[in-house]
């Protein structure tokens, strides 16, 4: 492990750095601070400073006039806390120590800043693997941080984490269809649409619930069960203290994806949600599963996220 920095040694007090991040998560991200509890003492902290640093990110480019050029700032402070010279920020100077305590990587740091820049150039996706490299960069990224914080550095167990990632953002995607529409989105493969007679571009215009519709939805949603299957071994091989919070998110946002077919894919007209009582009960299911490893944890990673294992 490298030696903390001149820079950071003589930086304000750790503490209060740290206090500035959970700060922020309580007032931007509530769901986080809830869901935090859940992660192992020795870990929350941790996590805390990295999902700080995701909303301070998400909020630069989404609060900006120019966002390439909010994103361009970003890839700079990047370098500075891999440099072990962040700027004079407390949310920099906490995610520069984290990173130095785990010797974390780039990669999956550069990534979500690339997912950042995608959605501020509104990109279209054309195919399922177009989708999957989104993924990758938005929400894959983050279950290779968090397995790193874990101490986890397993290239097998880092695939499996980019599965689940990948899996919980189709679930986004198919929960979130009409609202990314009205938004002037679309992150639905376009060529499905188009298989079932849709004009993406004129859709947008109007966006309306239809059986073309329906099927990409219903198809995107059994790639996410497909991958949600694949990252269980994944689960089964992390430290026994984190597999609980693990196994909780993916049980919940899977259940995200029970909404949508029990609302026959209609995503246009309301948004699935799961109540209150039904994520208690996916948390009580969470403790009492099955905590061992499972077969399959080698298969072979999507080939859209081999940019973020070792």
């Amino acid at each position: 492990m490298p030696p903390e920095s001149t820079a950071l040694a003589v930086s304000p007090d750790a503490a209060s750095d740290l206090a500035v991040c959970k700060a922020l998560l309580a007032k931007g991200s509530k769901s986080f601070s809830a869901a935090s509890w859940l992660l192992p003492r020795r870990m929350r902290d941790d996590a805390a400073t990295f999902y700080a640093f995701c909303r301070v990110a998400d909020d630069a480019v989404d609060d900006s006039g120019d966002p390439g050029r909010a994103v361009e700032r970003l890839h700079i402070r990047l370098d500075r806390i891999f440099g072990s010279q962040p700027e004079a920020d407390p949310v920099d100077r906490a995610l520069a120590r984290v990173i130095q305590r785990h010797d974390m990587p780039k990669a999956p740091f550069s990534a979500l800043l690339e997912g950042f820049e995608w959605d501020a150039q509104e990109r279209r996706y054309r195919t399922l693997s177009d989708v999957l490299a989104y993924a990758a960069r938005v929400a894959s990224a983050v279950g290779v941080v968090m397995t790193y914080l874990m101490g986890v550095r397993d290239r097998d167990t880092l695939a499996r984490a980019c599965d689940l990632g990948a899996a919980m953002q189709l679930t986004n995607i198919c929960r979130d269809v009409g609202e990314d529409a009205r938004r002037g989105r679309i992150y639905v493969p376009e060529d499905w649409l188009e298989e079932g007679g849709i004009d993406s571009q004129a859709w947008l215009g109007e966006p309306k619930f239809g059986p073309a519709v329906a099927s990409a939805t219903e198809r995107l949603l059994g790639e996410a069960a497909g991958l949600y299957v694949r990252s269980q071994p994944g689960i089964g091989a992390l430290p026994s203290d984190c597999r609980p919070a693990i196994r909780a998110a993916g049980l919940i946002y899977a259940d995200i994806g029970r909404v949508v077919r029990e609302r026959e894919f209609d995503s246009i007209s309301g948004r699935a949600r799961v109540g209150l009582p039904r994520k208690l009960w996916l948390l009580t299911r969470s403790w009492w599963q099955s905590q061992d490893p499972e077969d399959g944890l080698d298969a072979a990673p999507l080939p859209e996220v081999e940019f973020l294992l070792p």
